[in-house]
């Protein structure tokens, strides 16, 4: 017999007051010193502000003063705070793909990430943002429905790996996945 599952927490975006789920938002808490400080893993001490990932969110809350009427005291917006938070999230992918590697859940190269598609053993497709268009395409032809992150250069995927550059990497379906997406989700709520 199968356990019925929990239904996930939900958190209440404090400007939007529409709720989500914690992996789909933005944590904030106030540190000792009255600063708000993003908090991506959601380990810091402290009462949670939750926003939604979305960077016209973040500057509402700014000019409302949100974050000082939640925390019931006066705090300090950081000048960088969203170069904190993209940032973060960034810094959150990278060390997802270096676990992932890791792992050996990251297959890389055209070829090979072709070949994986075709098993449908597939959870996330990465690509670079300078890779050629047409390329990127044809990867995906008859795979539409894999998610597509294109966030790092050819040559910043390419660290991951110790080559030159890489234009196309494939996590494997598995936990890797959820969270790489999710992070991917939020951190495009940030940039253009």
């Amino acid at each position: 017999m199968k356990k019925s599952e929990a239904p996930k927490e939900q958190r209440c975006c404090l400007v939007t007051r529409e709720k989500g789920r914690p992996e789909e938002l933005i944590r904030f808490v106030v540190s000792p010193d009255e600063m708000v400080v993003p908090d991506l893993t959601e380990r810091l001490p402290g009462r949670g502000m939750w926003l939604q990932a979305s960077q016209n969110v973040l500057h509402t809350a700014i000019q409302r003063r949100v974050f000082s009427r939640a925390a019931q005291c006066q705090v300090k917006i950081p000048d960088n705070l969203l170069s904190m938070i993209v940032d973060g999230l960034k810094f959150r992918i990278k060390d997802g793909l270096g676990l992932a590697r890791r792992a050996g859940q990251i297959t890389y190269g055209f070829v090979k990430v072709r070949e994986k598609i075709s098993q449908n053993n597939v959870g996330l497709i990465i690509q670079a943002t300078d890779g050629s268009e047409d390329e990127k395409k044809r990867l995906l032809s008859g795979a539409k429905h894999l998610p597509v992150v294109t966030i790092f250069t050819s040559e910043e995927l390419g660290k991951f790996f110790g080559r030159d550059h890489i234009v196309h990497a494939a996590i494997h379906a598995g936990p890797f996945t959820d969270r790489l997406l999710n992070d991917s989700k939020r951190l495009a709520g940030f940039i253009n």
